[in-house]
C-alpha cells in the first residue's frame, strides 16, 4: 500500500514505488539527483520521510507485510461483527488484494454476515468490502464512483504511475482510489470513493506536464478489456513454485530463488517466504515487474511427473 502527501519528490517517489522499485533504491536516487534532498527512515511506522528545507513530503509505504495485512483482516472482522449486531451496513476503504482475498476468506466463515466486495468492474483488483446483516444488504451497496480524467496525451503519454502521483499530490490517500484503467492518449479512468468526486473534479487538472478535465461516468461506461494471455505447458518433477515460476516467466531457478529472497514473489497475493511452497490449479504467481501467472490444468505422466498448463497474463 501506498501513501503519498505532498507534491514534487514526492510524486516521483509514489511513481517508483507503484512501479516496485524498492524504498531503500528509491531514496538513494532521490538523493543522487536532488543534492538538497534528505531523507530518514522510521523502521517502526514504514515511513521513509523526505525533505528540503522547510517543504516536509512523506512516502508511507507498507514494507512487506504479512502481519500488516493479518492486521487489516482482523479490523474488517471486528466492523463486520459491528455492523451485523447493530443491523447497519459498513464498508471499507479500497482494499489491496491479498487483504481482499484474505478478509473475504475469513468473512465466510462468519455466520450472521454478509460481504459484498465491489471494484467498478469485473476484473476489478483494488476492491472495498460492504459487510453487514443479511437483513440489512438485500441490494449492492453504492459504494463506487468512476472519474474520467481526459486531456490530450497523443505526444505526452503518462503511465499509471502519472495519474496515481497526480491523484495522491491532491492529499487524497491511497486506500480512496481503485484500480486505474489506462486510455491511451485519451487519458484514463480512476475508481474512486463516491464522496470525493466533486473534490476531484475541482483538484485534479494536471497529469505530468498535461492538463486534464475530469467529470464523473457511470460504470457501465467503463473502457477495460479483458485480460490477454498465453498458455504454455511444462513438465516438472514437483509442484514448487520455485520450478514452476521459473518455466512460467523463462527466467533461471537461481534467479527465481534470489527474488523471493528479495520479496518480489507473491502467491495468491501473499508474499512468498519459502522456494518450496507447492502450488495448485487456480493459483496465481505474481513478480515485481514481470506480471503474472496463473496456474491451469494439472495432468501425471507416465513418468510419474507433473505436467502443468501455465497462463501467462501479457
Amino acid at each position: 500500500m501506498l501513501v503519498v502527501v505532498g507534491a514534487g519528490s514526492a510524486c516521483v517517489a509514489a511513481r517508483l514505488l507503484e512501479s516496485g522499485h524498492k524504498a531503500l533504491a528509491v531514496s538513494r536516487l532521490l538523493l543522487r539527483h536532488s543534492p538538497l534532498l534528505f531523507f530518514k527512515r522510521n523502521p517502526s511506522l514504514n515511513l521513509i520521510s523526505f525533505s528540503r528545507g522547510r517543504c516536509t513530503e512523506i512516502v508511507a509505504r507498507r514494507l512487506g507485510g504479512e502481519s500488516n495485512v493479518a492486521e487489516a483482516v482482523k479490523n474488517i472482522l471486528k466492523m463486520a461483527s459491528r455492523a451485523s449486531s447493530r443491523r447497519e451496513t459498513l464498508h471499507t476503504d479500497f482494499l489491496t488484494p491479498p487483504v481482499l482475498q484474505e478478509s473475504i476468506s475469513a468473512l465466510e466463515k462468519l455466520g450472521g454476515v454478509k460481504a459484498i466486495a465491489q471494484g467498478g468492474y469485473p476484473q476489478a483488483e483494488r476492491c472495498r468490502i460492504s459487510v453487514g446483516h443479511p437483513e440489512a444488504m438485500l441490494t449492492n451497496p453504492d459504494v463506487i464512483a468512476a472519474l474520467s480524467v481526459s486531456g490530450n496525451f497523443e505526444f505526452d503519454q503518462c503511465s499509471h504511475g502519472d495519474f496515481l502521483g497526480a491523484i495522491l499530490s491532491t492529499g487524497i490517500a491511497r486506500e480512496k482510489i481503485g484500480d486505474i484503467l489506462l486510455q491511451g492518449e485519451k487519458g484514463a479512468q480512476v475508481l474512486v470513493d463516491p464522496e470525493l468526486i466533486e473534490f476531484l473534479i475541482s483538484a485534479l487538472n494536471k497529469v505530468g506536464n498535461v492538463p486534464v478535465s475530469c467529470e464523473q461516468i457511470p460504470l457501465l461506461a467503463l473502457e477495460y478489456e479483458p485480460p490477454r494471455s498465453k498458455s504454455s505447458t511444462t513438465v516438472e518433477a514437483s509442484m514448487r513454485i520455485d520450478a514452476l515460476a521459473s518455466a512460467g516467466f523463462k527466467i533461471s531457478r537461481s534467479k527465481l530463488v534470489n527474488m523471493i529472497s528479495d520479496g518480489d514473489v507473491r502467491l495468491n497475493w501473499s508474499l512468498v517466504l519459502k522456494n518450496g511452497t507447492l502450488l495448485k490449479p487456480g493459483d496465481i504467481v505474481s513478480i515485481n515487474g514481470k506480471g503474472r501467472l496463473k496456474i491451469g490444468k494439472i495432468s501425471i505422466t507416465k513418468k510419474g511427473k507433473y505436467a502443468v498448463e501455465l497462463i501467462r497474463y501479457l
